[in-house]
């Protein structure tokens, strides 16, 4: 395995590059949160990418060698790094080929679940913490720890919106004996009005529904592109199955031709993002139970940019 430092070493200095270059970019996910110290290491490294520039950092990412390798899609699944296609939330992932574990790179035009334009909160080359831990709400149980520690981390910076983000029930108590929750966050999120969070199996309980409601949200995001991703990779499959090592300018006008054919642009507003919060919600309903369906927070407005 490639050593995090060099890896670490490696993608900062693409994004930094793509910067330099006029490529709205930002280091997101495990590598930020290492980052921000709250992480150890991770293997691979997210980024997210303003749709307008994908072609930009296409050629960016097409010169740039790792170990005198150079990348390419990975497998037949990946999207096209394209803007029409990154402006709808589709994902691109690419590797390098290093022995004995492929480098792999996942780039995103749209921030999953964020509440506001990430081009606008970068911390250098890295998405600032509240995007990194909007993006850690997953359907993955190993990534609640970040989101808390995100959560307080910010705090500890003086950013109340780390509020939004705490997970746990003694996180939380022992962040309410520093300060309150501003009133402006107990919409967004109507735990809050819990504090000082004395009831602790009542917080306990709302927290379960709150990760839960999360995880239901993210699965059905998930199933909503893989539905479509399954046509667009057997059709991927077919065009290159003689066409073996292309080069990854020919990689990628293949799985634009196959895009254009098979992957719609906004999935998830096809399927409609206030049908995907009511479903979410009642699932919670049957498995947490419907009392808690009032004390969920508000993610009407975790879509931004789609």
């Amino acid at each position: 395995m490639i050593p995090y430092t060099e890896l670490e070493e490696f993608f900062s200095s693409l994004v930094t590059t793509a910067q330099a270059r006029g490529i709205t970019c930002a280091i997101t996910s495990g590598m930020a949160c290492v980052h921000f110290g709250v992480a150890a290491t991770t293997k691979d490294c997210d980024v997210l990418c303003d749709a307008e520039k994908s072609d930009d950092f296409l050629k960016l990412i097409a010169s740039t060698g790792l170990r005198g390798l150079f990348p390419n899609y990975r497998g037949n699944i990946s999207p096209p790094l394209d803007a029409r296609w990154m402006r709808g939330g589709w994902t691109s992932h690419f590797t390098w080929k290093t022995p004995p574990e492929d480098t792999c790179l996942d780039i995103f035009g749209v921030a999953p679940r964020g509440s506001s334009p990430w081009q606008q909160e970068l911390r250098g080359i890295y998405a600032r913490p509240n995007v990194v831990a909007e993006m850690k709400r997953t359907n993955r149980e190993k990534d609640w720890p970040y989101a808390t520690a995100l959560g307080g981390h910010m705090l500890n910076e003086g950013d109340a919106q780390g509020w939004l983000h705490l997970y746990d029930v003694e996180v939380l108590r022992r962040c309410a004996k520093q300060s309150p929750p501003p009133d402006h966050l107990l919409d967004l999120r109507p735990l809050l009005r819990l504090f000082p969070f004395a009831d602790t199996l009542r917080v306990k309980r709302l927290l379960l529904a709150e990760r839960a409601f999360w995880s239901e949200l993210d699965e059905l995001r998930v199933k909503i592109y893989q539905h479509h991703l399954r046509p667009y990779t057997s059709a991927v499959r077919r065009s290159s199955v003689s066409r073996h090592n292309l080069p990854i300018t020919e990689a990628h006008a293949l799985r634009l031709e196959c895009a254009a054919d098979h992957l719609p642009l906004q999935p998830l507003r096809d399927y409609g993002l206030n049908s995907m919060i009511m479903k979410a919600k009642a699932n919670v309903g049957v498995t947490v139970g419907p009392d808690v369906l009032d004390w969920l927070p508000r993610a009407e407005n975790h879509f931004y940019g789609l």
